[in-house]
């Protein structure tokens, strides 16, 4: 038997480090070749590490939340042969913790979990946890000690993940304690008194305080939006627009072409009139490189549309825009939002957007201040609709309203402009005939 190490892979780019965001292996595991090993993050996509080899896992090489340099040892396999380590060099003992440790910012856009959060900390003082000992099959373990990783394997810990449970507090009938999924289904149908005893209820007070790092995606947002305020003097215009005549085209066209070209939404109706005001509004469609001091205006209408996922906003890139009906927006729109959601999204996708909008449907609020996709110079944010009272010819009708509440670059965009162009997203809008004239 022999050594394999594996070093972390040059992802390309001229990329120098990355963020380790997920193990899916465990020391002591028996894994085959292209079996993932980790997630790790660049500046622009979530990338799945396989092994190039069959083995044993002996050591893992970083933690969760930590910047690896590329040619860094990732994991030490033992495999059959001679392996690629030299005869005599040291294994080291490595042991990586649960919770994830935040290293170096980075800036990720897609995010894995690999493990819960550690759980709530209290006043008291922590006894040391003891080393553990294996136990026999038949004997369930009890909660373990703050700090001690529980034995359960990447498929149980994503699943108690998803359930929201900490496997420290579930008791595991495998061998040497080791948690198994109807151990999960047992708690999810009991409960444990500790996790128990952690809970509040009614008017109890609470005592108990839950660190959250941030890694991953949700600390690229953190970067990106701090970064974004910090260079971009921001200014934000809003605009009501009546979309009754809008929303009564799309109800017509959903009736008489949903199921041949599939059911159109709000946003491809409003990707397509921004699409056609930016044709008067070069300046908006740009990019600012505000280091070099240049404005680069784009022809191509490459549209960043925000999209929630379970581990945060992520922003995949609808190319050209300017070239797609209503109908090849949408089901573009649904490929990216499913392609980010499954983590699936290539690097292509999640870069080189020229404008962003950004609309959170039927939560979409009143009013909001949308944050600049930087380096970009302008984000449009669609607000909820609501039917309201208006006046009309004098007489007072119901009509659906929404907001736009936009946000431009004050150093690149004036006011006026901003303005006008929104004014012409609403002439689309709310005459929608103009969505299919050429």
């Amino acid at each position: 038997m022999g050594i394999h190490v594996i070093k972390m892979p040059d992802i390309g780019e001229g990329i120098a480090e990355v963020e380790l965001v997920a193990w899916h292996v465990e020391v002591g595991q028996t894994i085959k070749e292209d079996q993932p090993l980790a997630d790790v993050m660049t500046d622009k996509a979530a990338v799945e590490i396989p092994s190039p080899v069959s083995g044993k896992v002996l050591e893992l090489g970083g933690r969760i939340g930590e910047m690896m340099a590329v040619g860094s040892e990732l994991i030490r396999l033992e495999v059959e042969g001679d392996g690629n380590l030299k005869a005599g060099a040291p294994v080291r003992e490595t042991k990586v913790e649960t919770s994830p440790v935040v290293a170096a910012a980075s800036k990720p856009v897609a995010d894995v979990p690999a493990e819960k959060p550690a759980a709530p900390r209290h006043d008291a003082k922590r006894a040391p946890a003891e080393p553990r000992r294996a136990e026999p099959a038949a004997q369930p373990r009890a909660a373990l000690a703050p700090g001690e990783r529980p034995l359960a394997s990447p498929a149980v810990r994503q699943r108690a993940w998803d359930m929201g449970v900490e496997l420290r507090y579930v008791r595991g009938t495998g061998d040497a304690g080791r948690i198994l999924h109807t151990d999960l289904d047992a708690y999810a149908r009991t409960g444990s008194g500790a996790a128990r005893a952690s809970q509040a209820h009614g008017y109890d007070e609470r005592h108990d305080e839950t660190e959250v790092p941030l890694i991953g995606l949700r600390r690229a947002i953190a970067r990106k939006m701090q970064e974004a305020k910090r260079r971009i003097p921001h200014f934000s215009y809003v605009e009501e627009i009546d979309v009754t005549e809008l929303e009564s085209l799309r109800t017509d066209l959903n009736r008489r072409y949903g199921d041949t070209r599939g059911r159109l939404t709000p946003l491809p109706l409003l990707i397509r009139a921004m699409v056609i005001a930016l044709r008067d509004f070069p300046q908006i469609n740009a990019r600012f490189d505000d280091e070099a001091g240049v404005v680069t205006r784009y022809g191509a209408v490459h549209m960043g549309v925000a999209t929630q996922t379970d581990g945060g906003l992520t922003v995949p890139v609808l190319r050209h825009a300017e070239a797609r009906d209503v109908w090849s927006i949408s089901a573009e729109i649904a490929r990216l939002a499913d392609a980010v959601r499954t983590n699936r999204a290539q690097r292509d996708e999640l870069s080189g957007s020229t404008i962003t909008i950004s609309s959170l449907g039927a939560l979409g609020g009143i009013v909001s201040t949308p944050v600049i996709n930087h380096p970009e110079v302008g984000i449009v944010g669609v607000n909820r609709i609501v039917e309201r009272p208006m006046i009309r010819d004098g007489a007072v009708v119901a009509r659906k309203m929404m907001n736009l509440s936009s946000s431009f670059d004050h150093r690149v965009v004036d006011g006026a402009d901003a303005a006008e162009f929104i004014q012409a997203v609403r002439g689309v809008l709310e005459r929608p005939a103009l969505l299919f004239v050429e």
